[in-house]
Order: structure tokens, then C-alpha cells, then sequence
């Protein structure tokens, strides 16, 4: 469970925005401080803060066992050719540690199809001897081009339903990384109240809303800030054991392994807190280490 070409993430790992903006000395402490309480893997998007191979470079030099993941390096960013010699550079600083996820993300070209400029990408991309790789996957055919072409597939807001979809699809063997939103608040209106918020943006772009229609939700649950149903579905809220229960419907359905993003933290203040109780509830005992070893 958990393993992407032999490199076993865990069943759970961090999914975390934090890094793109916190000072360095912050993200250090805090990225160690998770590698001691047992999470196997940490993985970082690219939405416009750090860049992904510096970013990644970092806190695999911070840590000494814990696993990074790119989820995603934006294929709009650079070209293949800095793609590889980054990651190839990364596996090989790093053995084992280093998993290249791919995507699309900001603003693809309008003249692009997206199918098309990722089995490009992957063309030039090859050869890639070392480098782990997974595709930000949704519809049938990405999640093809990820089973027959990477180690697999990475989903972000996608529901329990998508997840056993996408299963399906890739087969017994390919890698299937799903991250889910979560947020420890138990009174309902507050939790959609946020859960909305962290919503908008998502909202507002045409390949989120073509990805939430074939999901099955309708206009009326995509508009005026997303239906109590689209919002449940995408954000897991509640107490620790509500929330630890709602994920583990992801691994029931199909998934090698989710990666938990914790939102409503204000402004200011850290998740840490959250992930020490989420690390209590989900990651093994044995998975742990001792501060300081």
C-alpha cells in the first residue's frame, strides 16, 4: 500500500500549501518535525510561490528518510530538458526519496490540447532512467497516459466515486495518489463557511468545472459557492475520527495512498498542530521515530 515503484509512501501522507510562502526557517523546523512524527511523504504543489525542483531540493536536504513529491510541477514552467536534468539530479542526490509529479496547472495555452502536449511532454521528457513519476490525472484518457506511460496517477478534489473510477481505470498495479482537503470544525455552517472559501478559486476555472461536471455534480451544485453536497464531498470536516473516518473511504475505494491537506489555519499560524493529532490517528506506531534520532 502506498508504493510507487518500490518507494512505499505510507498509506497517508502531508499535502500542504505552507511551503509555497512561509519563511525558510519555518518550512525546515516544520518539514522535520513531520518527518519525526512518522509521516512518510510530503507533497508540494506549484501554484506561483517557490519553484518546484528548488522547493522539493530543500526539503529533501531538511529531512533524512521522508519522501517529496511534486504534486505538481507545472509542465508550463520548463521544458522538458530542465525537467529531467532536475529530477534526474534530485534521484540521484537522493535515493529513493523523490517522486516527479506532473501537470498542467495556471493557465494552460488555449491552442494546447491537454492530452496531446502531455504525451509530448513525456516523449521528450524519455530517457528518464531513476526519476518516479505520476501524472495529474482525472478524465479516462489522462489516466490512461499515466497507467501506460508513469508509475501512475495523482487526483486532487476529487471524490470517494472518482477515486474507485479511476481504479478501474488504472488497473491493480499502477500508483494511485489521491489528496483530500480536511478541516476540524464540527459545527456545519462554519465548516462550509470555510470549506466555500477554499473552494473559489476552484470554482472559477473551466477545467475544475469540467472536472466537477463529469463527477456527476450539476449546475446547481458548481454555482453560488458550491452546493452542501459538492462542498461535503470535496472537504472532509468534522472532529479527528470523523475525519480520519471519511479518508479512509479513499482506500477503501482504491487509492495506494492520500495526501491530507489541512485547511482553515488563520492567517499567521501553522498547521502543526493538526498534523501531530492526524499523524496520532494515521500514521503507524512503528512508523515513528524518536525526536533528535
Amino acid at each position: 500500500m502506498g508504493s510507487v515503484n518500490g518507494l512505499d509512501l505510507g498509506t497517508y501522507g502531508v499535502w500542504t500549501f505552507d511551503f509555497e510562502d512561509q519563511p525558510a526557517g519555518v518550512v525546515r523546523d516544520s518539514v522535520q518535525e513531520l518527518e519525526e512524527l512518522g509521516w512518510r511523504a510530503v507533497w508540494v504543489p506549484e501554484v506561483g510561490g517557490r519553484e518546484a525542483f528548488s522547493l522539493a531540493g530543500y526539503l529533501l536536504a531538511a529531512t533524512r528518510r521522508m519522501a517529496v513529491v511534486n504534486g505538481i510541477a507545472q509542465i508550463w514552467s520548463r521544458d522538458a530538458t530542465a525537467t529531467r536534468g532536475a529530477s534526474t539530479l534530485l534521484a540521484e542526490a537522493y535515493p529513493d526519496r523523490h517522486v516527479l509529479g506532473l501537470g498542467f496547472g495556471g493557465k494552460p495555452r488555449k491552442d494546447v490540447k491537454p492530452l496531446a502536449a502531455m504525451a509530448e511532454y513525456l516523449d521528450a521528457l524519455d530517457p528518464a532512467d531513476g526519476i518516479r513519476r505520476v501524472l495529474a490525472a482525472y478524465g479516462p484518457k489522462m489516466l490512461e497516459l499515466s497507467r501506460d506511460r508513469t508509475d501512475g496517477a495523482h487526483t486532487y478534489h476529487v471524490n470517494v466515486a472518482h477515486t474507485a473510477q479511476a481504479r478501474e481505470i488504472l488497473g491493480p498495479d499502477a500508483f494511485l495518489g489521491v489528496e483530500h482537503a480536511v478541516l476540524f470544525e464540527t459545527d456545519a455552517e462554519r465548516a462550509r463557511a470555510v470549506a466555500r472559501e477554499h473552494l473559489v478559486p476552484y470554482l472559477a476555472t473551466p477545467y475544475n468545472l469540467a472536472k466537477f461536471r463529469r463527477l456527476g455534480y450539476s449546475e446547481e451544485d458548481v454555482t453560488g459557492g458550491g452546493s452542501d453536497r459538492l462542498v461535503d464531498d470535496l472537504v472532509f470536516w468534522g472532529d479527528l475520527e470523523t475525519v480520519v473516518d471519511k479518508l479512509g473511504a479513499h482506500v477503501e475505494a482504491g487509492a495506494d495512498h492520500v495526501g491530507v491537506q489541512v485547511i482553515g489555519v488563520a492567517k499567521g499560524e501553522t498547521a502543526m498542530p493538526r498534523w501531530r493529532a492526524l499523524a496520532e490517528a494515521l500514521v503507524p506506531g512503528g512508523d515513528r521515530v524518536a525526536v533528535g534520532v
